[in-house]
């Protein structure tokens, strides 16, 4: 009887009316009608044939309510959350003393019991540097600087609908015995079991990761995951940041994948969505190229490494080292003191009893001081023999960089080019990960300027971080070096991380 109303509703409005009126129904409106009949039921599915991202942010000082309101922006028209990520700033009433996983653990409650217990959701501490969203008063995309002094507490909330594709959370654990160590090989296998078992392929499309604070062994997981799984998986992520998730286990976790795999099942009709990453830089490098001649191990990762010139069998003391560097640095009328070495590493990787390959790798540690003679640098991996250079943060070649990923983000715009694999592709949403805030650029919003100067309204979300994670397109610096054009570089300071989603509808043939 239902199904006979419907079907008559059908056709005295009109088929392409009924679909109008439909497709601007709030999402647990849409949800009903599509349960009113077999008829509405695919009208629905044209409605939601393609993807969608949905983003809304919120400055009200109460958790709850501002939970509220983000989700009610975000459930306001069409949508079927595949999974969620609520980045907060501020403390909401929580006090200064507790946990601040207090604050991100309420609003993962809060967030999952409005979306469903199935949908991924993720929430991450943003406190540190603050955000990039759509601003609630002007509704123009922004970057929101955070300071706690200033008392304002904000949450943004990025939900994402992707037919044809599955999404799933998976952690990486941490062993219970000791000594303290990371089930990366376990980590990796699950991301691939999961791959196959929804697309055929031990490889999923894309990975968005969360990774606590500080963790030490962070940089072998990084560097096994970039050799294990190949390099059309696009990785991106935060990589210092205190985050919670919706956690089936009792474990004890360090970082969390969000993992998109295609459906190998996916209904006829459906399109492809696919996953870009762009990334800029903000580093340029100063002085010759040394070897590692030895690395003590101290407390804190903090490794202690002599270094010699390449070529030379001769120590160079490490207060001497720097002393050159930043002469050099004066010489050019560069004022930091902020420098990095960028460590070039070999190192052949296994996952079990696989053997996954060798990989020559670039990762950048912050030098705290010379002591004993030798370098206090952060970060563990660096092994006798490595060699590296000296990288100082450049503002000049990092708002080069980014006009960089401004044109080639740009080709998305046109037909048939080698960034979308020669058919235009819909871009429908992006997530941005920066290092690089107003201060460091000199001027605002230069982050959110490639995407919102080519992607005019399409929804955009972000955070600003201590560490990023990107493998993708480098685009080029003013002043980049030969080893950042000659080998992989997935952990990125004083970059930027765009991910780029788009979407090509399928050809009807």
């Amino acid at each position: 009887m239902a199904s006979g109303i419907a079907a008559a509703a059908i056709d005295i409005i009109g088929e392409d009316l009924l679909q109008s009126i439909v497709s601007r129904l709030p999402a647990t409106s849409f949800a009903s009608a599509a349960c009113v009949s077999r008829s509405w039921n695919l009208l629905c599915e044209r409605v939601l044939s393609r993807p969608k991202l949905s983003s809304a942010c919120s400055v009200n000082p109460s958790l709850q309510e501002a939970v509220e309101e983000v989700v009610n922006k975000v459930l306001s028209e069409p949508i079927r959350p595949h999974f969620a990520i609520a980045s907060i700033a501020g403390l909401f009433g929580f006090d200064l003393d507790e946990d601040e996983e207090d604050v991100l653990e309420e609003a993962r409650h809060l967030i999952s019991r409005k979306l469903g217990s199935q949908v991924p959701v993720i929430t991450n501490d943003a406190s540190s540097f603050g955000l990039i969203g759509r601003d609630a008063l002007s509704d123009e995309f922004k970057e929101i600087p955070f300071k706690l002094d200033d008392g304002a507490d904000i949450i943004m909330l990025t939900v994402g609908y992707l037919p044809g594709m599955k999404v799933t959370a998976i952690p990486l654990l941490e062993q219970n015995k000791e000594p303290e160590m990371f089930m990366i090989d376990k980590f990796v296998t699950d991301i691939r079991e999961f791959s196959t078992s929804v697309s055929g392929r031990n490889s999923p499309a894309a990975i968005i990761m969360y990774w606590d604070n500080y963790y030490i062994g962070m940089m072998d997981v990084v560097e096994k995951m970039d050799c294990a799984l190949p390099p059309e998986t696009v990785i991106v992520g935060d990589l210092f940041s205190e985050f919670r998730y919706t956690n089936e286990t009792d474990n004890a976790f360090a970082a969390v994948a969000l993992v998109f795999a295609v459906d190998m099942n996916k209904p006829p009709g459906i399109g492809e969505t696919q996953f870009h990453a762009v990334v800029s830089s903000g580093l340029s490098p100063v002085g010759p190229t040394y070897t590692t001649a030895s690395v003590n191990e101290n407390i804190n990762n903090a490794p202690l490494i002599a270094a010699r010139r390449e070529g030379s069998h001769e120590n160079i003391d490490g207060q001497i080292v720097l002393n050159q560097v930043y002469d050099e640095l004066r010489r050019d009328r560069i004022q930091s003191r902020e420098l990095y070495i960028g460590v070039r590493k070999r190192r052949k990787y296994s996952i079990g009893q696989e053997n996954v390959g060798c990989m020559t790798s670039l990762a950048f540690h912050r030098v705290v001081e010379s002591r004993q003679q030798r370098l206090l640098v952060f970060g563990e991996g660096i092994k006798i023999g490595d060699t590296f250079r000296f990288y100082y943060p450049d503002s000049t070649a990092a708002i080069s960089s980014v006009a960089a990923v401004s044109s080639h983000l740009r080709s998305f715009n046109r037909g048939s080019n080698n960034a979308t694999g020669g058919d235009k592709q819909d871009v429908f949403g992006g997530l941005i990960f920066s290092c690089c805030d107003e201060e460091f650029f000199g001027q605002p919003n230069i982050n959110i300027s490639p995407f919102v100067d080519n992607f005019p309204g399409v929804t955009l979300g972000g955070t600003f971080c201590s560490g990023v994670f990107g493998r993708g397109v480098l685009t080029p610096c003013v002043k980049e070096s030969q080893e950042q054009k000659a080998v992989q570089c997935c952990m990125h300071t004083k970059g930027v991380v765009y991910l780029i989603m788009s979407y090509t509808p399928s050809k009807r043939i």
